[in-house]
């Protein structure tokens, strides 16, 4: 029988969410640990989350996070709302489709360790004599101590899991881009741009995915909101109700068409992405989509990543915690030669967070984007080799270096694997052109232009 609901697994994630916005979780985290088993008990388990919607703001929580618009606008600093020096035609086309290809060959060098903490990846790399990692996970027939094959047995801590030899995600398998979420929502992002145009509704999104995506295929935020939907419930309540992951990864993974189509146009891509991010998300769960749909527009008219930072912190409330972790990973990237210790720097004051969270993520891959030299490969290399959540990393690292590099500069190491097709589980979208989803793309940035 399942646990009826609120099941205890929600109860404690709800209160470390809480926690994190500033709420003061003292007395539900001591009636937590109080309750014998909560799975059996579960007018206890309603009472705590009745206590849960009463909690007071810790008076010593420095922050101020909206998740409205016009809150959020009124709250962001001064920035360039729109930049000159859109590229042309041509150029733009190349671009665009960098960005397809860049994303996508970043999200499937993610794949294989998705989940994996950073010094899992390492340990498994120097194993396979892959670390520092400079192409894709290898194909493995007789696996090196440490590691078994996925599903053939149980891994332990001193053990890791790698995928199975036939794995369409390691070299020598890859035909195509495969499916991932992460893929997943440009496609069906391209199609809600596509039926109802620049102008589309928080609820647009909503029926585009009850029609769209199969709710086993998304996960966290997305499928609390999507279990929501089908409730009956519209948003902002979709993005709130027993929803604990409401500041998780999942709308940021979603920026990358918001900004695709809005190139030189930051504050329009930004408010695109707040319509997507309000269907599941709250807060900082909303600005991670905003800040990287902001800089994937600006990207398209400029190169400098330090500006394209500042513009995109321009989108997002100046009192937040995700910009205090841009400005953290900024300064320490600065400071240190080397990602590593970047990353150590990251770890200790974000890595409490959860290993799919926005702000983590997000700090992971400023600093792969900051520690690269503008060198695609190490971008994305970087970017999966810093953990949580590799895919989705891997994934927004390579969309902003195939934007600023272009198609034709992106290393056929990377690329040529795909064969230019992807299969994805959005329903009619199940295998498309990589370059046809480009076309498609730069036919709505025309839509964009004068806005």
């Amino acid at each position: 029988m399942p646990e009826p609901f609120p099941t205890a697994t929600y109860l404690k994630e709800e209160i470390t969410q809480l926690e994190e916005e500033g709420f003061d979780v003292s007395k539900p985290r001591s009636q937590l640990s109080a309750l014998d088993s909560l799975a059996e008990n579960e007018a206890a388990r309603r009472q705590l989350l009745s206590t849960l919607t009463q909690l007071p703001r810790r008076p010593d929580f420095p922050y101020q996070e909206p998740s409205d618009l016009d809150a959020i606008r009124a709250a962001r600093p001064e920035g360039p709302r729109r930049l000159s020096g859109r590229p042309g035609k041509r150029l733009l086309h190349d671009r665009t489709l960098g960005a397809w290809l860049g994303r996508s060959a970043g999200c499937l060098l993610g794949k294989p360790c998705e989940g994996w903490s950073r010094a899992t990846i390492e340990r498994a790399l120097r194993a396979l004599h892959a670390w520092p990692l400079c192409d894709y996970w290898p194909r493995v027939e007789t696996l090196p101590e440490g590691l078994v094959y996925r599903s053939s047995a149980p891994a332990d801590a001193d053990t890791i899991a790698y995928p199975q030899p036939d794995d369409v995600s390691l070299k020598g398998n890859i035909t195509r881009m495969a499916r991932d979420d992460d893929m997943d929502y440009p496609i069906i992002g391209l199609h809600i741009l596509e039926s109802s145009g620049p102008d589309f509704t928080t609820r647009n999104v909503g029926q585009q995915w009850l029609e769209h995506l199969p709710y086993g295929c998304v996960y966290t935020a997305e499928r609390v909101a999507y279990k929501n939907l089908v409730d009956g419930l519209e948003p902002p309540d979709s993005a709130s109700f027993r929803n604990p992951y409401r500041e998780w990864i999942g709308a940021q993974i979603r920026a990358d068409i918001c900004g695709w189509v809005c190139p030189g146009h930051p504050e329009l891509a930004a408010e695109l992405a707040w319509r997507d991010a309000a269907l599941s998300h709250t807060k900082n769960g909303i600005y991670g989509e905003m800040f990287f749909a902001a800089l994937i527009a600006a990207a398209f008219a400029e190169s400098d990543l330090l500006k394209l930072i500042d513009i995109a912190l321009s989108e997002i409330p100046r009192n937040c915690r995700l910009r205090e972790a841009v400005l953290d990973t900024v300064a320490w990237c600065h400071k240190h030669a080397d990602w590593e210790t970047t990353w150590e720097r990251i770890n200790d004051k974000y890595g409490h967070y959860h290993g799919v969270h926005t702000i983590n993520n997000a700090a992971v891959v400023l600093m792969a984007l900051l520690h690269s030299g503008g060198d695609y490969e190490k971008a994305i290399a970087i970017s999966v080799m810093g953990g949580w959540d590799t895919d989705c990393n891997g994934a927004t690292a390579g969309s902003v270096m195939g934007i600023l590099l272009g198609a034709k500069a992106l290393p056929p190491k990377w690329i040529a694997p795909l064969n230019d097709r992807i299969s994805s589980i959005v329903v009619g979208f199940t295998d498309m052109k990589l370059s046809a989803l480009a076309r498609r793309t730069a036919a709505l940035q025309q839509l964009t232009r004068h806005r």
